[in-house]
């Protein structure tokens, strides 16, 4: 029989170095290296050049505080600033719980279900682009879409929509939920999909109508998803240029430009491009906080049902 001691010589002994590298670990010798060199170099060439480059090279133009002394100062800038805080909590905030809402919907069994939830997503499918474009047209008055239908329906002369601040703040807003709502309600719509039924048969047992199950089950479930979402949809609707820019323009007067549009203006326009960078940079004390929440987020790993 064997002893333990002689087990315990035959075993391998543990190293009192440091922790003990994985299987299969072993350190990148000739060929081997020159190819992952060869592999990672392009990638790490195109991340330095459209990625670090820019984002150093504007905190460098931004880096004067005069800069910021004169956006205070320009009108233009406040009025930008309140829409732009305006635009993502609507924007965002009633997407989000809309798509939320409607992911429900889309999970009910039927062919004429998968035939809607197919015309809901073309606004996701098109160009964003094209997509506002489209939406501008609508909207331009006598030749417009929505204006010739209330004329022909009702007999009412529809406003010009672009001619008032609150309108075109209004316009900018619903174009932009019309058009990435789709996305948000597919992503939910998976997320329910994963929730097991039990949970729900369990409610029925105990009497939840619709909306008591909907509160007490599905919101619990998927509240570190939506969250997550909410999260990543802030970040990038503060960068959202094309919705702001092809629906209204920033009419009437730059009355509706957001940070963004607003920072094109100064660069292009008035041949001003520190500026217009300072003006993006301005949103970086609200833009930071939420990227730091989100990294925490992940990396928690609470955002798994």
């Amino acid at each position: 029989m064997t002893s333990i001691g002689e087990v315990l010589a035959a075993a391998p002994r543990a190293s009192l170095k440091g922790p003990r590298r994985p299987p299969g670990y072993r350190h990148l010798r000739g060929s081997d290296f020159t190819w992952t060199v060869a592999f990672i170099l392009p990638y790490a060439a195109v991340f330095l050049a459209f990625a670090v480059y820019p984002i150093g090279y504007a905190l460098w133009m931004a880096r004067d505080p005069a800069l910021y002394a004169a956006l205070v100062a320009d009108p233009r800038y406040l009025t930008s600033l309140v829409n732009t805080l305006l635009f993502v909590a609507f924007g965002v905030n009633v997407k989000m719980f809309l798509a939320l809402v409607l992911s429900g919907f889309f999970l009910r069994r039927g062919w004429w279900i998968k035939a809607i939830l197919f015309v809901y997503m073309l606004p996701w499918v098109l160009a964003s682009v094209q997509a506002f474009i489209a939406f501008h047209w609508m909207l331009i008055g006598d030749p417009g879409l929505v204006d010739g239908v209330l004329s022909a329906l009702t007999g009412i002369e529809g406003p010009v929509w672009f001619n008032h601040r609150w309108l075109a703040i209004a316009c900018n807003i619903i174009a932009y939920i019309w058009k990435w709502m789709p996305f948000w309600t597919l992503i939910f719509l998976a997320g329910r999909t994963a929730i097991p039924r039990v949970f729900y048969d369990a409610a029925e047992i105990d009497g939840a109508t619709g909306p008591r199950r909907f509160i007490h089950v599905t919101v619990p479930m998927l509240a570190n998803l939506y969250l997550l979402c909410t999260l990543l949809s802030v970040i990038w609707t503060l960068g959202d240029f094309n919705t702001v820019y092809f629906v209204s323009a920033g009419g009437p007067s730059s009355a509706s430009d957001v940070l963004t549009t607003l920072g094109f203006h100064y660069t292009f326009e008035t041949a001003n491009p520190a500026l217009g960078v300072a003006a993006m940079m301005s949103a970086l004390p609200v833009l930071v906080p939420v990227v730091i929440l989100l990294l925490r987020k992940l990396d928690s790993g609470e955002v798994q049902l």
